[in-house]
């Protein structure tokens, strides 16, 4: 276990207001609310509440932006340029966006600015390549007509975004959106408001025109609620629970019938085999777990172990986990550290609980680590049932479940008895398992002797209640916009 002190230097908080139009105002009602430091429960910094009317009023300049102003006007090549530009000042400023990052949601300040900060840029420059490759199709119709499609953009969106990758999942809606052609209004999730206000900040000054990037910080009842439900926005890109997905479109359907896609919950397996290294699948069912202390929406949460292994894989689980590092994560030593809020350390706590009480057995972990700010020791369960709750609910947070299968029908038909579908891994160096498996698993994205191998050009979404709609690649680019067929007739052609 790690230090819960650090010694770096806290940056001032330069950015706190509503970003509307271009500009940062104090919002209509002129509340504000605490943004609050992880690793130890005190206030970093207040910050404009926007409500309903401040909604109003950023979805308004965004019309206006869109139906009279440049950006949608612009080439996609114009529009290119401009990202890129943006991209290089996200490199740049990256070590201050990393520390908002860290203090805000208690990531690790080294994995951001190595992993999140780069992973951003990227998403812009991809992006912005793609942005003057928007293409329809020229059809080839049965009668004397000819046809084609255009790719227009979709108009005003609204983005609402999570708490546990906030600079990652700003730029990957706003980038795809703004390469379409899309004007948008950001609701960043209330515990983590600052990267997104920096990084509206960052739009002004790369170029991109007023009205076209608005963020409005608050409160998900609010805020979030003004959104989905908002008559002027023309679609709705959500990340977040499947529970707050669920009621996303309802007010979508209520509402102005507005397009909706969503990135929810998972309840990710990983299946290990027999012929698997024991020490590669150990280490990674644990950073499947782990990784920014389970709060991944993919984590793997949900660990099948073939027989002949089991006992040996427990073991090596047992010893990674006892020599986690957790603590300060502007600690460059820490491996871990502390769950977003107070709320999320309670329901991470209380999943532990649980599984106690249910009959898991307690491999490591299990209790809060240290006596200040919300921080929990890694946890492994073993003797994990299908129908107990950590097997069950996505608890986000670093709870591993870990449980013994015998054949590959038996690992593939309890792998997918989840009401999610996000992600799997498999590890194996049987190919003709990996088909296998890989095809009969339910979910959007399957690793195969990796885990968390994400890229910009791979479509990421999910099945079931995981929710709809893929994010990256060029998929993640056409959902900003409509298809629209255009049919003319021809005269006295040689040939249809």
């Amino acid at each position: 276990m790690g230090s819960l002190e650090s010694g770096n230097k806290i940056p001032e908080i330069r950015f706190t207001k509503l970003f509307i139009n271009g500009e940062f105002v104090d919002s209509i009602s002129g509340k504000t609310f605490e943004t609050i430091d992880p690793r130890n429960g005190e206030v970093i910094a207040r910050i404009a509440e926007g409500e309903n009317a401040d909604i109003d009023l950023a979805v308004k300049a965004a019309r206006e932006a869109f139906d009279h102003g440049p950006w949608p006007r612009m080439s996609g090549y114009a529009r290119g340029r401009i990202m890129m530009k943006y991209a290089d000042l996200v490199e740049e400023r990256g070590e201050e966006l990393a520390m908002l990052d860290a203090l805000d949601a208690g990531k690790l300040f080294g994995l951001v600015k190595a992993v999140d900060i780069p992973g951003a840029a990227a998403q812009l420059r991809y992006f912005s390549g793609a942005a003057d490759k928007i293409h329809g199709e020229t059809l080839k119709l049965s009668s004397e007509f000819q046809g084609y499609t255009l790719r227009e953009p979709m108009g005003v969106v609204g983005h609402i975004i999570p708490w546990n990758f906030p600079i990652t999942m700003f730029f990957m809606k706003v980038a795809p959106a703004l390469a379409a052609g899309c004007t948008m209004v950001v609701k960043p999730a209330e515990q983590t408001p600052l990267s997104a206000l920096y990084c509206a900040h960052l739009a002004k000054l790369a170029g991109i025109p007023d009205g076209v990037i608005n963020v409005v910080t608050g409160f998900g009842s609010t805020a979030g609620s003004a959104v989905a439900s908002h008559m002027d926005i023309d679609k709705v890109s959500f990340t977040g629970s499947t529970e707050v997905g669920r009621k996303i479109m309802k007010a979508a359907g209520e509402s102005n019938l507005k397009h909706v896609s969503l990135e929810l919950g998972g309840k990710s397996p990983l299946i290990i085999f027999e012929d698997a290294d024991v020490d590669v699948a150990a280490t990674l069912a644990l950073n499947g777990i782990l990784l920014n202390k389970g709060e991944v929406c993919v984590a793997s949460s949900r660990v099948f172990v073939q027989e002949g292994i089991y006992d040996e894989l427990v073991k090596k689980l047992a010893e990674k986990a006892k020599s986690w590092v957790v603590g300060d994560p502007l600690d460059p030593k820490s491996q871990q550290g502390p769950q977003v809020d107070k709320k999320q350390f309670e329901k991470v706590l209380a999943y532990i609980g649980h599984g106690k009480r249910e009959g898991a057995t307690l491999l490591t972990g299990g209790k809060q680590y240290g006596n200040k700010g919300y921080y929990i020791e890694p946890t492994v369960f073993t003797d994990v049932k299908d129908h107990m709750l950590i097997a069950k609910d996505e608890i986000f947070g670093p709870v591993l479940s870990l449980m013994k299968f015998k054949t590959i029908e038996e690992a593939i038909e309890r792998a997918n008895n989840t009401r999610y579908g996000l992600a799997a891994g498999i590890v194996t160096k049987d190919i003709n398992i990996a088909n296998t498996v890989s095809r009969s698993i339910r979910a959007g994205t399957i690793w195969i002797n990796c885990y968390f191998a994400f890229d910009v050009d791979a479509p990421f979404g999910g099945y079931k209640m995981s929710g709809f709609g893929k994010d990256h690649g060029i998929e993640g680019l056409y959902k900003y916009t409509h298809l629209k067929t255009v049919v003319t007739p021809i005269f006295n052609s040689p040939w249809l």
